[in-house]
């Protein structure tokens, strides 16, 4: 399943990220134990593939032995039916691989309306499960909360940090932890100003402001803030418009040309002047636009396909590769947008690959690749099994601090019931094996993510901070001409130096030229200052090279 569909299944909507505060934490002491290595979890071996159907040993189960229930509650039937099914094999791998004798593992689905999804949270916790596994969607996941004994674990699908606590915790990765591992690398790029473009969604402000947090934690400065309707072609032009200052730049070029054209027709000029004139308006009459963009990077916050038409749009309206640098979060995962052409050279945070032993056996089970959801699954039963055959406390077990190495990557859970995962950095290269650039933490001793809690407020959308563009910046004329062709600033929205320019940086001024052509200055301290002979003796000896 792609990153961008399993986190709108997940997440319910993450405007209750952010409008909620999860509950209390649970068993907050096992959290507080000695960082260290994280344990492997048991995953399927080669040898095990033969022996998945029967290779358990009958002789270990002990009738004396009370048996310990694991509920699963998943989506089995109707339109979300393909989603809990994927779970359920993997679940069923890790038992078959696992044996865990006096244990009894039972499926239930919760399907179709909210009240018979309650009915059968309320039978499955009749069965006083020791640890229950699901549900997928944030609401069920807040309804089963709300019901089961305080003290029962729950391993959830759901990204919704509101849904969690009370014992409820989550095995999803949390799109925060995206897009802070993006910002951080961003950062080492050592990235000046970051446009970033943004769903118009509850969950598309959550994540702006998520992204707006991180670069201030890690000073990297934002040049501007786009929101864009999804699916929609024209807002999302709209979108990148405004990022690109296309009708600023597209102004300026047009009076650029419109001055070198003029100066052609109807000044008297030297074969050199006529010639270099004549290159400057060829070479800016290949383009619509003049000038680059006053940003180096472009954080990407939607999905793939939203995504790939901006990214088009970005590009016909004149920022091309060198000018920005592409970012994603992991909503990337999975999709198209690792082979296209579109986002070669584009930088994503996202999980590590899956273990090849455990593709093989689920597809075996499963008759499909596994999505990561999928290993998600397979890590909350290996977790869930674990705990019972531990000998420890089950929420010290699950709450180790030290984490475990699973099939999705490294992960630990937290006792707010947030899950923390360790995540790489890929490069994209227009094919099915993007190149690693950054690998993901190996163990928790380090804090991973400094965030924090994200504050609720959605940020408004911000234009392009810039000084504007000046077609005096870019074409060179005649000094005779300058007071007869004036040309002005467009698109600009500051007159001064950004604070983040380099020390020593002066403050840029402002100017604006007057509309009366004949305007003479008169002040002795701009006037022309008359020079004196030049001395061959005082001009250094250079080399220029034909």
């Amino acid at each position: 399943m792609p990153m961008n569909k399993f986190f709108k299944f997940l997440s319910g909507t993450v405007l209750a990220v952010s409008a909620c505060t999860p509950q209390a934490d649970w068993y907050t002491e096992y959290g507080d134990a000695t960082v260290g290595d994280p344990t492997v979890i048991q995953s399927v071996a080669d040898d095990q593939v033969t022996a998945l159907y029967g290779g358990a040993d009958a002789a270990a189960y002990n009738p004396d032995t009370p048996t310990k229930n694991i509920a699963v509650l998943l989506p089995l039937s109707g339109e979300n039916a393909e989603i809990g099914r994927g779970i359920r094999a993997a679940v069923e791998t890790a038992v078959l691989a696992r044996p865990i004798y006096n244990a009894a593992v039972s499926f239930y689905d919760v399907s179709g309306a909210p009240a018979s999804r309650v009915d059968v949270m309320n039978a499955a916790l009749g069965t006083h499960p020791e640890i229950i596994i699901g549900p997928v969607f944030a609401d069920d996941v807040r309804r089963l909360r709300e019901i089961k004994p305080k003290e029962t674990p729950v391993l959830a699908f759901s990204s919704d940090a509101a849904a969690m606590g009370d014992g409820v915790l989550t095995m999803a990765l949390m799109p925060q932890q995206s897009i802070e591992t993006i910002v951080r690398e961003m950062a080492t790029d050592g990235a000046q100003r970051v446009v970033i473009m943004a769903p118009d969604t509850a969950s598309g402000g959550w994540m702006a402001r998520a992204a707006i947090t991180a670069m201030d934690r890690y000073n990297v400065p934002v040049a501007g803030l786009f929101y864009y309707t999804e699916k929609n072609s024209d807002s999302i032009k709209d979108a990148a418009a405004g990022a690109s200052m296309y009708a600023a730049r597209t102004a300026a070029n047009t009076r650029a040309r419109e001055v070198l054209a003029d100066i052609l027709t109807n000044e008297t000029l030297t074969a050199w002047e006529k010639d270099d004139l004549t290159l400057q308006l060829d070479r800016i009459s290949k383009t619509d636009t003049l000038g680059a963009v006053p940003f180096d990077a472009v954080l990407f916050l939607g999905d793939w396909a939203d995504s790939k038409t901006l990214a088009s749009f970005l590009r016909y309206d004149g920022v091309g590769a060198r000018d920005a640098r592409f970012y994603a979060t992991a909503l990337w995962d999975g999709t198209p947008a690792m082979r296209d052409l579109t986002f070669n050279g584009a930088k994503m945070a996202t999980l590590p690959e899956m273990p090849g032993e455990f593709s093989a056996v689920y597809e075996m089970v499963a008759g499909r690749a596994p999505t990561r959801l999928d290993a998600f699954g397979y890590d909350a039963a290996n977790l869930a099994m674990g705990a019972m055959n531990s000998g420890r406390p089950v929420p010290a077990y699950l709450l180790d601090p030290s984490g475990y190495s699973t099939a999705g990557g490294l992960v630990r859970l937290r006792p707010s019931g947030i899950s923390e995962r360790a995540l790489r950095v890929v490069q994209l290269n227009a094919s099915d094996t993007p190149r690693a650039v950054r690998a993901a933490a190996s163990n928790f001793i380090t804090p991973i993510y400094n965030m924090g809690d994200v504050a609720p407020a959605r940020p408004a959308a911000m234009g392009i901070q810039t000084r504007g563009i000046n077609p005096a910046e870019h074409i060179t004329i005649p000094a005779r001409f300058v007071a007869a062709y004036p040309m002005q600033t467009y698109g600009a929205t500051i007159a001064t130096a950004a604070a983040t320019d380099a020390p020593g940086t002066p403050d840029a001024v402002a100017v604006i030229v007057p509309d009366d052509d004949g305007t003479v200055i008169t002040n002795p301290d701009f006037q022309p200052v008359s020079l004196g002979p030049i001395r061959r003796t005082m001009i250094e000896s250079v080399e220029i090279a034909e």
